[in-house]
């Protein structure tokens, strides 16, 4: 019953088509067929030139990831496995979205939102490693897939570090490296396309 509310607050929560619903609202804009096509603040902004638009939305998916994690947290105060998988079904439901015929965002602000509470020095090794990668390439999408891959490796190779923060912790370090794969191979599934594009215009 546990691992089930743990999916069903994931699922539903990430699930929410901020991007489509806040653009066909105030702008009469379908997104899925605007720009990229990614239902995410990056296209927001960048179909409407609003930075306004693309900060809410941006906020909101992180909202998305943060509250079922909180809820489940909150219920289950010693458990790391619950509010773990919670925001991975958050990460697919958004990247995969069952109310848009599976199109949706990458998945980032959500994951962000997620493991800013439960795994915050994922978070902070993933920030770090985008700003370098920003700084030397001044490309966001390189910055994104390239965080998102050596962020994977630092969460192998500083196990040490892992067991400090993570809240709850949990049971084993094995759960922890998978549950931290499933969601960044999920985002990173989202990138294959843009990656794609860029491999090929060099």
């Amino acid at each position: 019953m546990n691992y089930f509310l743990s999916f069903v607050l994931g699922y539903l929560f990430g699930s929410i088509p901020t991007a489509y619903l806040i653009l066909k609202k105030n702008n009469g804009i379908d997104i899925t067929n605007s720009g990229s096509g990614n239902v995410g603040a990056m296209n927001s902004y960048e179909v409407t030139n609003s930075k306004k638009i693309g900060l809410i939305v941006l906020i909101i998916d992180f909202l998305k990831g943060l509250i079922p994690v909180l809820i489940l947290k909150i219920l289950f105060k010693d458990e790391f496995i619950y509010p773990a998988l919670a925001i991975i079904f958050a990460i697919f439901s958004h990247c995969f979205n069952p109310w848009l015929r599976f199109k949706g965002g990458r998945g980032l602000a959500t994951a962000a939102g997620g493991a800013i509470i439960l795994f915050p020095f994922l978070l902070i090794v993933w920030i770090i490693l985008w700003l370098l990668v920003y700084l030397i390439k001044k490309d966001i999408l390189i910055a994104n897939i390239l965080s998102t891959i050596l962020s994977l490796f630092a969460v192998y190779f500083i196990k040490t570090i892992d067991l400090q923060f993570a809240y709850p912790k949990y049971a084993d370090i094995n759960e922890l490296i998978f549950l931290t794969t499933a969601g960044l191979l999920i985002i990173f599934i989202k990138h294959i396309e843009p990656l794609k594009e860029i491999i090929y215009k060099k």
